[in-house]
């Protein structure tokens, strides 16, 4: 059975990003099922369309041979359609896919994305949107010498955004800025260590049956 519907914001964000744009699903669209659909119908209509629920090995043979492989991911009612390199219906059906490493993936106040990284290797990138973190910067900015130190802890803290490395520079660089305001203020600086920088993997369908480590469904 393929597995598509994410249990949240946070394991659609981690299945989209650790198995999908990390592993060549660069070309996409997003799209919103409306209100007067049914979203599981929409599921069942664009996996059979694209061939997507096939084994691994299919998708290996498909490779080889140069067909590309998708996949297909929803939260609620949003979802997206990915493709990796290679020949398939899906470029001619869907004339204004886009590819993540040009074009970053916005949900939810993210973005995901795909860039080079300094060891000179490809990475997926998980990031706050620019707008959001511009608004963010701009809102600490402003209560950074009017709160205490632990209210400002517990404001990072409260942030709907996983920590992974690029965030957890950008919540560091928020909080570079908080701290030059307190200082100009003559006041104690916040410690790095209460922010929020570790990750913890969260499990991404609704499968009670699904073993421990059936997070992530695999990308292969």
């Amino acid at each position: 059975m393929y597995r598509c519907v994410a249990t949240s914001v946070e394991a659609f964000v981690q299945q989209l990003a650790v198995c999908y744009v990390k592993n060549g699903y660069w070309f996409y669209v997003t799209g919103r099922i409306p209100e007067s659909k049914d979203p599981e119908v929409i599921d069942t209509k664009l996996i059979e369309r694209y061939a997507i629920a096939v084994s691994k090995f299919a998708r290996l043979r498909r490779k080889r041979a140069g067909i590309a492989n998708l996949q297909y991911l929803r939260y609620r009612r949003n979802f997206v359609l990915l493709s990796t390199h290679g020949r398939h219906r899906f470029f001619n059906d869907e004339p204004r896919h886009r590819d993540c490493r040009r074009y970053p993936i916005f949900f939810h106040g993210y973005s995901i994305g795909y860039r080079q990284g300094s060891d000179g290797r490809g990475h997926a990138s998980v990031r706050i949107a620019p707008e959001r973190y511009r608004e963010l910067k701009a809102y600490f900015s402003e209560i950074a010498t009017s709160r205490s130190i632990t209210e400002l802890a517990y404001e990072f803290q409260a942030l709907p955004f996983e920590p992974y490395a690029p965030i957890r520079r950008q919540m560091l660089n928020i909080l570079r800025e908080v701290n030059r305001c307190r200082a100009r203020a003559s006041m104690i600086e916040m410690p790095s260590e209460l922010l929020r920088l570790k990750r913890t993997p969260v499990r991404v369908f609704d499968d009670k049956e699904a073993a421990p480590w059936m997070y992530l469904q695999s990308a292969a």
